[in-house]
């Protein structure tokens, strides 16, 4: 994987670059849809490449591990084959779902031991098991196994998962070098910088992750209940610390006012389940701010889902006809709107691009947070 640093904004930290992987070019700052078990709740591939214009999207490593299972994904020929996507693909190791998994979990200096959600089978994810299973994904970028503690970890606690989660990436970084993709391509592995919301933990992880000199850093740990404020805190701090010259993944984060400040804080990458979460339950996010599609107000409004939108739905489909899917319970109104809110944040990521690139992003971003938070 290669990264261009093409364009940083003279007032601010925003950068616009070009990553080049084996599966093709991603033009940064860039929104990742989430296709957790790989698939995107709703969007078939062909909208996600011809409408939605999806450079790269998501998978996870613990869900697929548990279904369909290494064996299938294998003799697929890995996630791309498996689910025809043809472009790049990112993987979380799964640590995320570790933390998520708090009741049923254990960790210890080998692993994680946990039982699955689905049959309450045991597992044991090591750090070098999860470097396995994502060579067997296929991903273009893979992620380093650790441990995502809770944004109100007490420091005791933080300081202990941080230690924990250094000695995983070191053993997973062992793993990569050693190992390669069995399907032919490049793959590369990002470290993710942990460290809760204590700046000189943030700093310590953010000065060993630029040592190994990755090819790209991922910044977790964030949006999982601390106070908005502190989660740009820490991405600031973090920033400055790790190379310009790579690009900075932001995990699991947010909404449209979330991306646009870390973008000014130096981010290039983003994924979240906000935008098809929300759209299946009536939320739609344009250019003048969010709509419950619920709500009585567009029972009778025949005017576009968004008059400029980025989507071809926006333009076919009218307010009152998507309230009208989702008060009957229409699985169609669900694809509209996930589709809707996901060419929405990709557009919001193309005119953030642009405005990097004119010069004029700060003036920009705060319009735009201002104007896409406030609901209509």
């Amino acid at each position: 994987m290669k990264f261009q640093l093409q364009h940083t904004d003279p007032k601010s930290n925003a950068r616009a670059g070009l990553i080049t992987t084996d599966h093709g070019q991603i033009e940064t700052p860039v929104f990742m849809p989430v296709g957790t078990v790989g698939s995107v709740k709703a969007v078939q591939m062909t909208e996600l490449k011809n409408d939605v214009k999806a450079q790269i999207i998501l998978g996870n490593t613990y869900h697929l591990y548990l279904r369909p299972g290494l064996n299938i994904l294998q003799r697929a020929g890995g996630l791309h084959k498996f689910n025809s996507w043809d472009k790049p693909i990112l993987t979380d190791s799964g640590g995320f779902q570790v933390f998520s998994l708090a009741e049923n979990r254990k960790l210890n200096e080998e692993g994680a031991e946990f039982r699955s959600h689905i049959d309450g089978s045991k597992h044991f994810f090591t750090p070098e098991k999860v470097v396995d299973i994502q060579r067997i994904i296929g991903a273009d970028i893979i992620m380093a196994f650790d441990e995502c503690t809770p944004g109100d970890a007490d420091y005791d606690y933080a300081k202990k998962s941080l230690e924990l989660t250094e000695r995983w990436l070191k053993r997973c970084v062992d793993r990569f070098n050693e190992t390669e993709c069995p399907y032919g391509y490049k793959q590369t592995l990002f470290p993710i910088v942990q460290g809760c919301v204590y700046p000189d933990l943030r700093r310590r992880a953010a000065e060993n992750a630029a040592l190994l000199e990755a090819d790209g850093n991922a910044i977790g740990g964030l949006a999982v209940g601390e106070p908005t404020e502190k989660m740009y805190e820490m991405v600031e701090l973090v920033n400055e610390i790790l190379p310009k010259d790579k690009p900075r993944y932001l995990m699991g984060v947010g909404t449209p006012a979330n991306l646009l400040e870390a973008i000014e804080r130096g981010v290039d990458m983003f994924d979240c389940i906000m935008p098809t979460r929300n759209g299946r339950n009536g939320q739609i996010f344009t250019q003048n701010g969010i709509l419950n599609m619920r709500n009585e107000r567009w029972k009778d409004d025949f005017s576009p889902i968004e008059e400029d939108g980025a989507s071809y739905v926006d333009k076919l489909y009218s307010k009152a006809y998507l309230r009208h899917l989702f008060n009957v319970n229409e699985i169609l109104g669900l694809q509209i709107a996930s589709v809707h809110n996901l060419a929405f944040y990709i557009w919001l990521m193309q005119e953030a691009r642009k405005h990097i690139i004119e010069g004029d992003f700060p003036t920009w971003k705060q319009t735009m947070v201002e104007r896409t938070m406030q609901r209509l």
